[in-house]
């Protein structure tokens, strides 16, 4: 008898039968050794029905045939694909073949793509099924993985939810496109001179963020600039000049006034001046010292890159967008260099975490930094590691952070220019985690005149620590004091008093909210349509997400497909269409929840806990059909035609082209 290994595609079995040293022949579709066969999907082999497969009567789009909910889902074979699936599954049901490692990505999808070929192909349930899964494609670990795969049935909530997660995407997809089409296609058409009804394409995570980018390019078109005006004391200390901030802080006169913008700058330029006046007046030209100190604070590394912050950052460093990003990490994959990257954990798993040592030495052999792992081992920074944030087992669901393997380093000459630079990037943020935290030297100085508060607030960096691996990118420019400085400010004292050289007003405007650019509209989806700037702060908040790590990347491009947002290459800033804007608004109109992020997230959280086994498929089909059929019977009954018109005519001018 033959074990079979079935993998998502003919490089990965390649690389199975070469770690698993099975000495296999090339066939039609598959390889065959003594002891086992290997065969591969290409992506997804099987698709659910269309409905005209249920009815012919049911390709004609028509309100009295919607909603679309069948009792029973049909699938069929991709027909590009159709003589794969015969191979696979003739293997699949070959007498001689009584184990099954399932080898296909891991994760919800890749458990999908088999279940569903397994299904399609009806393989007998004597069969033994085993579940292969694993973090990278390392030799090692493809052996720990076949040799610790789980039975099969283990992973039937996974299953569950991938299934649910497709009859979602289908049931909206089908039911709302068609009702809204139907309803105001026509309408959308018209306005945008097509003569034909325009196809309103709906999806419950795309639609959300489109809603998303609209919104924030909402808020920027009535966007009214504040000026505002700042007070600035400029004090001689010891011989050098003081720059301080004036702040209307309690037991100030202007304490929460309203004739402030926030609590440091008045929106009047006549009330600074006076303002200006009334500190000149009787104060002797001096500013009495409140408190003075100087302090270090440590700042540590960063988390590890999850695909989300991966993306962000390339987005932001090499203007690559989100699917882009994907693909070349995706390749750094399957050629052994890094660990799986569809993952939503920034952290470690305590089992890898007591192997780490084997990553950080094999960057021993990668020349920009092999100094800096050098250091790591011989030092056995390593060793530490799980006693840190850096480490969480409660943080991952299916795979950890993605990190180098260590592995394959000799092949990156091999791989192209922007896959070297990701996968520097990622090793550097690797090593970062077993680095000192950069030191600075934080020194404060409050003074006060008339009773109104100064702050002068000045921050160096001391000790680079981990900053030297990751580099000084987007540190903010630190303020260079001499050493006779800073003791000169951290050497006064309570009461003590600074001739004052002058007061002055500082100019400044609030700015208008900034547009998603590819990455940060990734973030945005990852934490529930808010975007959190502050990297410590969005782990921190992190709640549910839009859509998943392995699907984000495909929803941006797709609404890019759809011309209904556009990316700016050079820049990958992301903006609406007026088709855009006009779908968001027939939405808005008609099934307005398919635009709230919070909403969403809930949806994707539920599949999550179907994954969990906390739900039951049966419970969450229940909601979903609810959820369908009331929707499309409420476009149904309204007709929102002449208010959108109106609608339509308030955005068009901001998309006519400038002559």
């Amino acid at each position: 008898m033959k074990a079979l290994f079935i993998t998502e595609k003919p490089s990965v079995a390649r690389e199975f039968a070469a770690a698993l040293n099975i000495n296999a022949k090339n066939r039609d579709g598959y390889m065959e050794g003594d002891k086992a066969v290997i065969t591969w999907c290409v992506g997804h082999l099987v698709t659910m029905s269309y409905p005209d497969q249920y009815d012919p009567a049911l390709k004609k789009w028509d309100l009295e045939t919607i909603p679309f909910i069948p009792e029973t889902f049909k699938y069929e074979t991709i027909p590009g694909v159709q003589k794969q699936f015969d191979i696979v599954s003739s293997l699949l049901n070959r007498e001689d073949i009584d184990t099954i490692y399932v080898c296909t990505d891991s994760g919800r999808e890749g458990e999908y793509i088999y279940r569903l070929v397994d299904q399609q192909a009806n393989v007998s349930k004597d069969k033994k099924k085993k579940r292969v899964w694993i973090d990278s494609q390392t030799k090692e670990e493809v052996i720990r993985g076949v040799k610790e795969a789980k039975d099969l049935s283990e992973y039937d909530n996974l299953a569950a939810a991938a299934y649910l997660r497709a009859k979602e995407d289908y049931l909206m997809g089908i039911n709302f496109s068609r009702v809204l089409t139907l309803k105001y296609g026509w309408t959308l058409g018209n306005y945008l001179n097509q003569k034909r009804s325009l196809v309103v394409a709906v999806g419950r995570v795309m639609t959300c963020v489109l809603g998303m980018i609209v919104k924030r390019e909402r808020e920027i078109r009535t966007f009214v600039p504040t000026p505002f005006y700042r007070i600035l004391g400029h004090f001689d200390c010891q011989g050098f000049q003081v720059e301080a901030e004036w702040k209307a802080v309690k037991g100030s006169k202007y304490f929460e006034s309203n004739k402030l913008y926030k609590d440091n700058g008045f929106l009047d330029k006549k009330d600074a001046q006076e303002f200006i006046k009334c500190l000149e007046d009787g104060s002797n030209n001096e500013t009495i010292v409140v408190s003075s100190s100087k302090r270090q604070e440590k700042k540590n590394p960063p988390l590890l890159y999850n695909l989300a912050e991966l993306q962000n950052e390339c987005s932001k460093r090499f203007k690559l967008s989100p699917d882009e990003t994907l693909k070349v990490v995706q390749d750094l994959y399957e050629k052994k260099l890094v660990t799986y990257p569809r993952t939503d954990a920034r952290v470690l798993s305590s089992a890898v975490a007591k192997e780490i040592y084997k990553n950080v030495s094999g960057l021993n052999n990668y020349a920009p930094l092999s100094g800096f792992a050098n250091e790591i081992m011989q030092g056995k920074k390593y060793q530490e590691i799980i006693k840190t944030k850096y480490v969480d087992d409660k943080k991952i669901t299916d795979h950890y952070a993605i990190i180098p393997t260590g592995q394959a380093v000799n092949s990156l000459s091999r791989i192209s220019e922007m896959g070297q630079k990701v996968y520097d990037v990622i090793a550097r943020r690797f090593l970062s985690i077993f680095m000192p935290p950069a030191v600075y030297l934080k020194i404060k100085l409050e003074t006060q005149t008339k009773g109104e508060a100064f702050f002068a607030n000045f921050k160096m960096l001391k000790d680079p620590g981990y900053l030297k691996v990751t580099g000084m990118g987007g540190q903010k420019k630190e303020v260079a004091l001499t050493e006779e400085q800073i003791n000169a400010i951290s050497s006064l004292k309570k009461g003590m008093k600074l001739p004052v050289k002058e007061y002055k007003i500082k100019d400044g405007t609030t700015s208008a909210p900034k547009r998603y650019n590819s990455g940060s509209l990734i973030l945005a989806m990852e934490n529930a349509g808010q975007l959190i700037e502050d990297e410590d702060l969005r782990e921190q908040i992190k709640g549910s997400g839009i859509g998943t790590s392995a699907t984000r990347a495909e929803i941006v491009k797709k609404l890019v497909s759809n011309k209904y947002i556009a990316l700016n290459k050079k820049t990958q800033i992301v903006t609406p269409t007026l088709t855009g804007e006009m779908i968001v608004n027939v939405v808005s109109a008609s099934i307005g929840s398919l635009l709230n992020p919070t909403l969403t997230a809930s949806w994707e959280k539920g599949l999550t806990y179907v994954a969990e086994g906390s739900v039951t498929e049966e419970e969450y089909m229940q909601k979903l059909d609810k959820f369908v059929t009331q929707k499309t019977n409420i476009v149904k009954q309204n007709n929102f035609q002449y208010q959108l018109r109106q609608s339509f005519d308030q955005i068009a001018p901001y998309y006519q082209k400038k002559k």
